[in-house]
């Protein structure tokens, strides 16, 4: 019997061997600009919070396709100079896309598919799509979303058409590292797997996520990278299974390697602290990049669900055969969602172009490091 650890690796073997021939870009060669990679090896890697679009949102994109369609580039227009100049950009994807004409953004969303060519043409190489709306629309959203990722050139991991999709773990090349994107959630809202597809949602477990790493590792994979879209909503601070997980995650050894490298978290609608766990950084939450007007647990209008941070992280490689690649520099931007004007918004930018932001950007700020993660070097960009 082939194990589900010798299946992910077998399936991230051929991937990897597949080298140059395997492009992670969905978009033009001419959408960024040449990376460091040239010369030391090293890479930048962005990521960012849920894409959740409200029916407010939904409104928006079609204002701004003329009324036609939904065009969501201008929507995420602010964040596309930082994006596009990462090595590797992933995203997060809360919601499935609704077929042709059956788009809804609450309680059972259905975004439109051109989300996912804005994604491609903001410069997002890839993007975890395990949450909880993940079964929304049943197997049938799972496959039209994946489908409608696959045309954008986008990759994607959390959820599976087939079991061997399911068992192949997505593999992206930036500099010249070979970065392995795994993905889990902790629920489904409430839906149940479908009937004879128990693999078509990586549900978050602990032994799951580190057998996964350690195939992923095996095979080849120079970085891994785990998406979890868990912890608490509303509560600025990581849960104790949060805490815990982390802990567990980041002490897991592939070898003589870290099994895991980073971990990206979303789902707490809120933005979340960073922090160095066993020498691996964690982003508990990263908060919605993408949300309209959002009512907390106790159905009143809470404004940090338009408040979120991105990640970026660089990494170089080995010092010495058999070391880790390592985060030489870790870095956030704060942003905020503008419901009004329906754009993600660079707060350090539109703060230095005069906007009274600065309450925003700073509260967005001291979540962040309020775990400590300044003494152990990350900054805030600008």
């Amino acid at each position: 019997m082939i194990t589900r650890s010798r299946q992910v690796a077998l399936a991230l073997t051929a991937l990897l061997a597949a080298g140059a021939a395997c492009q992670a870009r969905g978009h033009q060669p001419d959408a960024r600009p040449a990376p460091p990679a040239a010369d030391t090896g090293a890479f930048t890697l962005v990521a960012t919070g849920d894409v959740l679009p409200h029916d407010s949102v939904l409104e928006r994109a079609r204002f701004d396709a003329g009324g036609t369609g939904h065009d969501f580039r201008p929507m995420l227009a602010g964040v596309r100079p930082v994006v596009a100049a990462a090595d590797l950009a992933l995203c997060h994807l809360d919601t499935v896309y609704g077929a042709d004409g059956d788009h809804a953004g609450r309680p059972a969303f259905g975004s439109p598919p051109q989300m996912a060519e804005a994604l491609a043409a903001t410069g997002y190489d890839g993007c975890a799509t395990a949450s909880g709306h993940s079964l929304d629309d049943g197997a049938e959203g799972i496959a039209r979303t994946l489908d409608a990722l696959d045309r954008a050139g986008i990759r994607h991991a959390g959820t599976a058409r087939t079991e061997a999709e399911a068992h192949t773990a997505g593999v992206l090349h930036a500099g010249t590292a070979q970065v392995a994107h795994l993905s889990y959630t902790t629920h489904t809202d409430g839906h149940p797997l479908p009937p004879g597809r128990p693999w078509a949602v990586g549900l978050l477990d602990e032994a799951r996520i580190i057998e996964d790493a350690r195939a992923a590792r095996a095979a080849g994979a120079d970085v891994v990278v785990v998406s979890l879209h868990w912890g608490t909503e509303w509560q600025d601070e990581p849960d104790e299974r949060q805490a815990a997980l982390a802990r567990s995650l980041t002490a897991a050894r592939s070898g003589t390697l870290p099994a895991v490298d980073l971990i990206l978290g979303t789902h707490a609608h809120v933005p979340q602290a960073y922090e160095k766990v066993n020498g691996t950084w964690v982003v508990y939450g990263m908060g919605d990049q993408i949300a309209g007007e959002t009512a907390d647990d106790r159905g009143r209008r809470d404004p940090r669900a338009n408040q979120s941070s991105l990640a970026r992280f660089t990494f170089a490689p080995p010092g010495k055969p058999g070391e880790r690649w390592r985060v030489t520099r870790a870095e956030f931007l704060p942003l905020l969602f503008d419901v009004d004007a329906g754009r993600v918004v660079d707060l350090n930018r539109v703060l230095d172009e005069g906007a009274d932001v600065r309450a925003v950007r700073d509260r967005v700020r001291d979540v962040v490091l309020a775990r400590g993660a300044a003494r152990d070097g990350l900054v805030m960009a600008r």
